[in-house]
């Protein structure tokens, strides 16, 4: 974010050093994939030129004409001259691609990693695996046509000059056509492009929620009405998809139309030339019958580096509009956790917790965290209405939030980022949220190899040992993502058995019996009572009164931030 002395750089400056960050350091790659290109494409004169003195001797007297061998080797090793040269020029240019998208998506997942955005992880998957590849025809297609258009086509039009100067001026205004067209198309493509972008991103965000919710669907027979949400999401996007293929459609069109009508035009006076009937047009001399099949041989191609371009120019569309996503995320707001994010040695210590003055700046909304203590031993219950700061403050002693005012100690010493990845090591953490990753329960109940309780103790613990019993294939059951296959009170008491087997000095959870009916809750309750007899600390955010009664005692966590807004 820019500052108040400081005007923010225009939309415009901003692309603009977004393209350079992302071609940046290709470019020399793309250039030597350019120069290729344009060599390849400037044998095609010299196999021409072969081609049309052949013959010229072959009908004519033969007189300076080339004998049909010689022609026939000429257009054979341009030939392959020019295939080792687009096969070289292509690969230059995939390799950059294929390094771009890599850096790119590297740069995303580390970033997400290390600092979350609003976004969710619908919208950041589609970006990187739908969207990112757009990339690739327009950095493999694009800045190669650019460098052909800017030289090919001059070439060409000396060559033809040195001619006939009336086939060079009907070159010279058919030209021009292709790129005022192409600019103008290029305005209504890259907003189509955008569109469906969009498309895209809702779709994917709208696939993830009803995914996570499809017991509850399932539940309340919302199936038909989920349905056809994605019915009209699906036409939608389609329609946009369309869109996109209207505008490329049209300018092909437009674009074609414009080369026919230039070749057309040198068909025309060649053939007129050749009859007679046209007698200027050439510098002083007639135009023979080798010069008019040249002529007639470079008029396309003339026209294919401006084609290629066109093209292209669809490519530019649908990169710009990722362009335009990378710099939106580039300009969100985020927030980074403590430390690197990678395992440490256990933190040396008795175990303990101090906030004394801390604050946290949540996109602006300046958050005060109760002062409190926690040493080994106690469980203690933070107690606040929801949207308090409850998860906000274990977070940030998990080193998940960064403190923009006073400080947390951990094991006598400040939390930062030299103590986070250490600390992060002696907890134990229940999340709000049930997650299971795809693998068997096994796996996931084996967070460290190295754990001292055995999977069975650690369930006993929890009280689960039933739920794993109950399962189709016991611990080799794979849950879904959000603990599709048990109830919400399973889930947790499995993720309480995890905690376990994590070993760690101090529990952390957070509304671990939130939306359960009062059964349910009382087993969770009871896996909770079992770690604090066993000699767990424990720091447990809830507005539970039985789990508050079942702590040692009570934390409470004002609904008040620092700007003097209630939160929500």
């Amino acid at each position: 974010m820019g500052n108040s002395d400081s005007a923010p750089p225009k939309r415009g400056t901003r692309r603009k050093e977004m393209q350079t960050r992302i071609v940046g350091p290709v470019a020399r790659t793309l250039r030597a994939a350019g120069f290729l290109a344009v060599l390849s494409a400037l044998i095609w004169p010299v196999q021409a030129g072969a081609i049309a003195l052949a013959i010229d001797g072959w009908v004519g007297s033969g007189a300076g004409g080339l004998s049909v061998p010689a022609a026939a080797a000429t257009v054979l090793i341009g030939g392959a001259i020019r295939a080792w040269l687009d096969f070289r020029a292509g690969g230059l240019a995939f390799d950059a691609a294929d390094r771009t998208i890599a850096r790119e998506r590297d740069v995303l997942l580390r970033r997400e990693a290390r600092a979350r955005s609003g976004d969710g992880s619908a919208a950041i998957a589609a970006l990187i695996v739908q969207k990112l590849p757009m990339l690739h025809p327009w950095i493999t297609r694009y800045y190669v046509a650019m460098v052909r258009v800017s030289v090919v086509p001059l070439v060409l039009l000396i060559v033809v000059f040195s001619i006939s100067w009336i086939v060079g001026l009907v070159l010279l205004a058919a030209g021009p056509l292709i790129p005022i067209f192409m600019a103008l198309i290029g305005i209504a493509a890259e907003k189509a492009s955008r569109r469906q972008l969009a498309e895209i991103g809702t779709m994917n965000g709208m696939l993830m929620e009803r995914l996570s919710a499809l017991l509850d669907i399932r539940l309340l027979g919302a199936s038909d009405r989920v349905t056809r949400d994605f019915e009209r999401r699906a036409d939608a996007l389609r329609n946009q998809t369309m869109a996109v293929l209207r505008i490329a459609f049209l300018s092909s069109t437009v674009l074609e139309l414009a080369a026919a009508i230039g070749v057309a035009m040198v068909a025309v006076f060649v053939g007129f030339t050749l009859l007679g009937e046209i007698t200027y047009g050439t510098w002083g001399v007639p135009l023979t019958l080798g010069q008019g099949i040249f002529l007639l041989l470079l008029a396309p191609d003339y026209f294919n580096p401006l084609r290629d371009l066109a093209a292209a120019w669809h490519d530019r569309a649908a990169g710009l509009s990722v362009v335009a996503e990378l710099e939106e995320a580039d300009r969100a707001d985020r927030i980074a956790f403590v430390g690197n994010g990678v395992p440490g040695q256990p933190l040396d210590g008795p175990i303990r917790v101090r906030v004394s003055g801390a604050t946290v700046d949540l996109s602006g909304r300046v958050l005060a965290l109760p002062d409190f203590d926690v040493s080994a031993g106690e469980a203690v219950a933070l107690r606040g209405p929801s949207g308090a700061g409850k998860s906000t403050t274990l977070a940030a002693i998990l080193g998940l939030v960064p403190l923009s005012a006073g400080q947390i100690d951990v094991c006598g010493r400040r939390l930062d980022a030299d103590t986070a990845d250490d600390w992060r090591s002696r907890l134990s953490v229940v999340p709000q949220k049930p997650h299971f990753a795809d693998r068997s329960l096994r796996d996931y109940l084996t967070p460290r190899p190295d754990a001292d309780v055995s999977i069975a103790d650690a369930l006993t613990l929890a009280q689960a040992c039933p739920i794993v019993d109950r399962l189709p294939d016991g611990l080799e059951t794979r849950l879904s993502e959000s603990g599709g296959g048990v109830s919400g009170g399973e889930a947790r008491r499995l993720m309480i058995a995890r905690a376990v087997r994590m070993d760690g000095d101090l529990l952390l959870a957070d509304e671990p019996t939130a939306d359960l009916d009062p059964q349910t809750a009382a087993m969770v309750i009871d896996a909770l009572k079992g770690l604090k007899a066993a000699g767990k600390t424990m720091l447990i955010a809830t507005h539970d009164p039985a789990l508050i009664a079942a702590m040692d005692r009570v934390v409470t966590v004002s609904p008040q931030n620092m700007d003097g807004e209630t939160g929500a």
